[in-house]
């Protein structure tokens, strides 16, 4: 028998129905129970119907979610549908609490997070009420399944002994069930905190719709579950969530709050003449120089847009760019400013991180009940819809670098272990920064052969930078005066907030640091990245779409005459591309001028100047980046071995070295060359030594 005020509310339930739901609920009946099972109410529409009522099922969900479910199955449906197993799934709260914020007052409370999946389980089905048979007797139990272990009856209601007991299924009831590990999203931490993570139990009709990756929003109560064994109990308890709703949020940047002030700022900013020099100045201003590299980085920030095409296809439009230099330069702090200033970034090291950390890995552990397999998402899939810096490239294994090519081109990243065959998404940009070879660039070798990186991965870099330190007077003495301003401004700030009696006045300390600090505040360049991202989508005038074509098709042009290599490849083009589409971007422009154009034709001709040129020619060939090895490298490679091949027949041991390259000068090859060639050929093995100084091809 229901009490009075239980009946009060429920009828306040009712009347909510009827006046905001009534469509929702006609529609409910019809697809009940198979298409859909649950109502989903607004909090915000409850709450303007009836704030208390609204605050009274933020306080006490589990007993007004009864309360609102018995008024459902009460309301008068013109057909004849009977709504008994319908859910009322509350959503859209007000405010979301932060996981590393919840604490012991949400106990039994209505609380929303957001964050990123890190690990699903298989939906699996859970008892609700076991129906019991007595193997004497024949009688059924029924026992409700609430608590967190399972409950079997002591005694039979029939002949009252104590079993023994069956579980009849088709007596029983039961729902499916999922347990999922919500972690906090990237862009919400600052300073390199850990992220902290929440586990959150979903049932029935919202099971089985998020993997590993997605972006989510959820709501549900909040609840304790006891530490220790049943022998041990601790009195420190765990906090989870029964969810009620799950939305998948693929809205770039949740949290940035962009004030219509902010918006003010942005948009007079925007049409400033020097904007890119702004910019520029405000990327790492303690790093002397790299002015080309850090444009770049403001472009790769802002990134292209991407499209997708009718036929379901979809054109990335991240761009990926890659810092080679020597040690010492600055790229690992350039690649930790970026990640300060992005809106959602992530930051790992090559050494430190496996394939499985990248990408994404099939776990066994105890998560949900008993050991079983779940995806757990690194660190690619982590930086969706943001940037991911890697630093130390060349120091990760080759194995675990390569599972990024399918990151970087295709942006999805596939996992098939243990029976679990699933793709995630990793739409991210990457920012990755390398050692040469040596550790040292060495002058009299190409560049491309000091790159220790796969010609594949390479290939997927839209831009590659290489920073070398050569003595040179005048920008070391820049260098120098840059160094000690910056270090003086930080010696003085901190003299002056450490002592309490500084002989420093505020304005001498803000005329120094002003010298160094960024042009535009980083809190400010995070909304601007982020307003642009989200409201600008630029597209390219027919002047545009002239200079890049021309550009192109130029630069192709030199690789026409047969002997001559092929200059650049099309993925260059597509960079163009994505490269003015971020220029335009910048300006807040919804369209790409010529200008843009010529920025990225000029940056992207100068790493093609740095990389991509054969030291022995000067011409610009695409396969030193792409493959490796220069034309003029492969043909002198493929004369050496037809030679190799000639002379070994002339002897019976095989070709002397020394006759080989007495042949290969007079066939007009640098001896210093042909021996370095001939190196690479035994290491290959396409060549070996059947005795001292003698070869034979394989």
């Amino acid at each position: 028998m229901a009490r009075a005020e239980d009946t009060e509310v429920i009828d306040l339930f009712e009347e909510f129905y009827r006046n905001y739901y009534r469509n929702e609920i006609g529609e409910l009946a019809q697809k009940y129970p198979n298409e859909q099972k649950s109502l989903y109410v607004d909090w915000q529409e409850l709450y303007r119907f009836d704030p208390d009522l609204a605050q009274d099922f933020r306080n006490h969900p589990a007993q007004f979610q009864d309360y609102a479910e018995e008024a459902l199955r009460l309301y008068d449906l013109p057909v004849d549908v009977k709504l008994g197993q319908a859910h009322v799934r509350v959503e859209n709260l007000p405010e979301s609490t932060d996981i590393r914020e919840i604490r012991a007052d949400h106990r039994g409370k209505l609380i929303s997070v957001q964050g990123i999946v890190r690990k699903a389980t298989d939906v699996r089905p859970k008892v609700t009420t076991a129906a019991f048979e007595c193997q004497r007797c024949g009688t059924l139990t029924r026992i409700p399944q609430t608590a967190g272990d399972f409950q079997e009856p002591h005694e039979c209601q029939g002949c009252e002994r104590q079993g023994p007991f069956r579980i009849n299924y088709d007596q029983s009831e039961f729902v499916d069930a999922q347990k999922l590990r919500v972690q906090e999203s990237p862009e919400g931490l600052r300073g390199g905190e850990t992220p902290q993570s929440i586990d959150v139990n979903i049932e029935d009709d919202i099971t089985g719709e998020v993997t590993a990756g997605d972006h989510v929003r959820v709501s549900g109560e909040l609840n304790l579950d006891q530490q220790g064994s049943q022998q041990e109990k601790s009195p420190m308890f765990d906090v989870y969530m029964d969810g009620s709703s799950v939305t998948i949020e693929d809205e770039q940047f949740e949290d940035m709050d962009i004030t219509t002030e902010d918006k003010k700022e942005i948009v007079a900013l925007s049409e400033e003449d020097d904007i890119y020099e702004q910019m520029v100045d405000s990327i790492a201003p303690s790093i002397y120089g790299y002015r080309q590299a850090k444009l770049a980085m403001i472009l790769q920030l802002f990134s292209g847009v991407t499209k997708h095409l009718p036929d379901e296809s979809r054109i990335r439009g991240d761009l990926h760019m890659l810092l080679i230099g020597d040690p010492g330069t600055g790229k690992s702090q350039m690649l930790q400013y970026i990640r300060e200033i992005a809106p959602r970034s992530v930051y790992t090291s090559g050494k430190g991180s496996s394939s499985a950390g990248l990408t994404a890995a099939a776990v066994r552990d105890d998560f949900g009940d008993g050991q079983q397999w779940t995806l757990e998402a690194g660190a690619l899939v982590l930086a969706d819809q943001g940037i991911a810096a890697v630093d130390e490239l060349d120091k990760m294994r080759p194995e675990d670098r390569s599972a990024m090519h399918e990151a970087l081109e295709q942006q999805s990243i596939s996992v098939s272990k243990a029976g679990i065959n699933a793709t995630l998404k990793s739409r991210c940009s990457l920012l990755g920064a390398a050692n040469p070879k040596y550790g040292r660039f060495d002058q009299y070798e190409s560049i491309a052969e000091q790159i220790d990186l796969e010609p594949a991965l390479i290939s997927r870099f839209d831009l590659i930078f290489t920073v070398t330190d050569k003595p040179d007077e005048e920008e070391d003495r820049n260098l120098a005066e840059h160094i000690l301003t910056t270090n003086y401004a930080g010696e003085l700030n901190t003299h002056r907030t450490e002592t309490s009696a500084s002989d420093y006045t505020e304005e001498e300390v803000a005329r120094v640091t002003d010298e160094v600090a960024p042009e535009i505040e980083a809190e400010l360049l995070r909304k601007y990245v982020a307003y642009a991202k989200r409201n600008v989508f630029p597209t390219m005038t027919e002047e545009a779409k002239t200079e890049i074509r021309e550009f192109y098709v130029d630069l192709r042009s030199r690789g026409t005459d047969e002997d001559a290599p092929v200059p650049v490849t099309a993925r260059k083009l597509e960079a163009l591309v994505r490269l003015a589409e971020a220029s335009a971007r910048i300006r807040l422009s919804d369209t790409v001028e010529v200008d843009d154009a010529r920025r990225v034709i000029e940056i992207v001709q100068r790493t093609l100047e740095d990389i991509g040129m054969d030291p022995e020619t000067g011409e610009l060939d695409a396969d030193v980046i792409e493959t490796g090895t220069s034309k003029t490298q492969r043909d002198r490679i493929k004369n050496l071995k037809t030679l190799i091949g000639d002379i070994e027949d002339e002897y019976d041991e095989g070709a002397p070295v020394e006759r080989v390259l007495e042949r290969a000068e007079e066939a007009g090859m640098e001896r210093s060359k042909a021996e370095h060639e001939i190196d690479k050929l035994k290491q290959q093995g396409e060549v070996y030594e059947p005795r001292n100084d003698h070869l034979r091809t394989t």
